[in-house]
């Protein structure tokens, strides 16, 4: 079925899916896409593979063979923001809107319509969405629950936020293509934050990012604490990267998981000495419990009662990964004169069934 836009709105988009091991669940997420695609414009599909080998490059070839509009890359570098700018350079060609989805999502019907009505409306150069949370397991369902809060999020407009507008930064779902390569596309040097990298380097040339809270798509987290941790390790480390390379980037929701951390471990270290110190730890982890049970009352689930914990792992992985990124990576500040275009190319393009 597809969805008339307005004409300010028709637009040919690359919409470009990076994954890896993802047969279970790229079949469906390229479905909900192509539901309510808009009439007027011209789309191709881009599976951008990084070396699957549970029978998602086999699934792509399939999907293609099916709807010549689905088109199977292999992206070498594996990681995401390498599978997003290959995909612009060998197919993006002739497209003047990118957007970019994830492999673990949920997509809502006239998702690709809705984010091209939201540039043409807001004029922005870039659009991004909220992120509703979701969860099957308990340790999932509980990590689902705290990221739509303010305990899991810190308050970031583009987690659970209900009011559209500009913002610095948000879940990525749309560019300009013309904004996208101006910028240089992603950094393939960041495996984690490269999304919230780009968008500093957009601003720094002038690009406006549109929130739009009426387009919201739901995300799966990670289902174990140790994958939990692994991730926000890596975000936290990401982000400190980031922060160096585009200072005044931090915001205080950030700033505050490192300074509760040192804070937490100086009180324990002297509590001997200043056991009023321990006041901080305990009303940290009086947050936790409170946030736990205010949230296993609302869902009506013991599982929530894992989500105080599960916000403590989020804020101590975050936390000890910005100090080791800090510590291990060495960048100097951008400036608006070092961006360099990304470009196509053309003579790579082309179906890679």
């Amino acid at each position: 079925m597809t969805i008339e836009t307005s004409p300010a709105a028709a637009r040919s988009v690359l919409v470009v899916i990076p994954c890896l091991d993802e047969v279970r669940t790229l079949e469906g997420v390229l479905g909900e896409l192509r539901d309510g695609l808009p009439g007027d414009a011209s789309v191709r599909f881009v599976v951008a593979d990084g070396g699957s080998r549970d029978g998602t490059v086999e699934l792509a070839q399939r999907l293609g063979a099916a709807d010549p509009r689905v088109v199977l890359l292999h992206n070498p570098r594996r990681i995401q923001s390498a599978a997003v700018n290959l995909a612009a350079q060998r197919h993006g060609a002739q497209a003047d809107v990118l957007v970019r989805c994830d492999a673990h999502a949920h997509y809502p019907r006239g998702f690709v319509a809705r984010l091209l009505d939201a540039l043409a409306r807001s004029g922005a150069d870039a659009v991004v969405v909220p992120m509703d949370s979701s969860g099957s397991g308990c340790f999932q369902k509980a990590v689902a629950w705290v990221s739509n809060t303010w305990a899991g999020t810190g308050g970031s407009a583009h987690r659970g936020g209900r009011r559209s507008g500009y913002v610095d930064h948000g879940h990525h779902a749309a560019f300009r293509m013309e904004s996208f390569r101006r910028a240089g596309g992603y950094d393939e040097s960041y495996t984690h934050n490269e999304d919230a990298e780009l968008d500093c380097r957009q601003r720094g040339l002038g690009s406006r990012i549109w929130l739009d809270a009426d387009i919201r798509l739901t995300y799966h987290p990670r289902a174990t604490p140790r994958a939990l941790a692994r991730q926000y390790y890596a975000y936290g480390r990401g982000r400190s990267r980031t922060v160096r390379r585009h200072p005044g980037s931090m915001r205080a929701r950030q700033l505050a998981l490192p300074l509760n951390l040192v804070g937490c471990a100086l009180a324990l270290l002297l509590a001997a000495w200043l056991p009023w110190l321990l006041l901080w730890p305990l009303a940290y982890a009086g947050a936790l419990a409170a946030t736990s049970l205010q949230i296993a009352l609302r869902e009506r689930s013991a599982c929530g009662l894992a989500a105080g914990a599960a916000a403590g792992i989020m804020h101590t992985a975050w936390a000890l990964g910005f100090f080791a990124g800090l510590a291990t990576i060495r960048v100097s500040a951008w400036q608006p004169r070092q961006a360099q275009p990304l470009g196509h190319d053309a003579a790579l393009g082309g179906a890679e069934r």
